[in-house]
């Protein structure tokens, strides 16, 4: 199916990128993190917030938590939290509506990350499925977002629907260790298990990574190298190392 005119308002040979994942005021994950690696690498990105956070979502909990519980009662503070997750939800759904009225919703990519509600990780199901009703070719990465270190900061109810439902329509997956293993039930203790946690996964569908950036760039060079996924891998971590370099740097002159 040829894409609509008005899609190709912004052409890029590379593709269309529509990522859906968090945004933070300080700090780099989620969208902030994505949206210009991707835009680098020659692609049109439109992000969806499926959240606005003052920092990243581990610390965040803790200090509304804190700040909260000297005027609010514990159920108080999260029956707010959680309007204001579904007020997200709807700002999304309403944007989504928005591309599909004006005849947008042609993409090469779906990018997701953190979806703090099982309504909204349904909702994102719907997404793909729309956007493969109208691009059957499309590419979906999904970066699970649920914890890390041992701890889950979503909602425990997204495990199994990120499992039965998530994984096999997704192209590539990049859980981290922890999330990995709420995936696939199975400890991972060393590489060789590693391995085996890849081959469940794999088994259901998707690949492995870690990281809103480099998920980010595993997509983007993934489409370069679509028959050789390991050349990806390595520009993509190569690619972070660089990044990671570049902070180290600017952190020490600036210090």
């Amino acid at each position: 199916m040829a894409p609509p005119i008005l899609s190709l308002a912004l052409p890029s040979e590379t593709g269309r990128v529509l990522s859906i994942q968090s945004h933070t005021v300080q700090g780099y994950v989620g969208n902030k993190s994505a949206v210009f690696p991707l835009q680098l690498l020659g692609y049109d990105v439109d992000p969806i917030h499926s959240v606005q956070f003052s920092n990243h979502t581990g610390k965040l909990l803790i200090l509304l938590l804190k700040n909260s519980l000297r005027t609010l009662r514990p159920d108080i503070w999260c029956e707010s939290f959680n309007l204001y997750k579904r007020r997200h939800k709807l700002v999304a759904q309403f944007s989504l509506e928005g591309l599909e009225a004006n005849n947008l919703l042609y993409y090469t990519h779906l990018l997701t990350g953190y979806i703090g509600s099982v309504s909204f990780l349904n909702t994102i199901l719907q997404v793909v499925e729309k956007l493969r009703s109208i691009n059957p070719n499309l590419i979906y990465v999904c970066d699970p977002v649920m914890g890390d270190e041992g701890k889950l900061y979503v909602p425990s109810e997204l495990v199994s629907v990120y499992r039965e439902k998530v994984v096999p329509v997704a192209s590539m997956l990049t859980p981290n260790q922890f999330e990995a293993e709420q995936l696939t039930g199975f400890r991972i203790g060393s590489e060789a298990d590693g391995r085996e946690a890849c081959k469940i996964l794999h088994a259901a569908g998707p690949a492995k990574g870690t990281g809103d950036l480099m998920t980010a760039l595993l997509l983007g060079w993934s489409n370069k190298y679509r028959d050789n996924l390991d050349i990806a891998a390595e520009l993509a971590v190569s690619s972070l190392q660089v990044v990671a370099k570049g902070i180290e740097f600017l952190t020490s002159y600036f210090h």
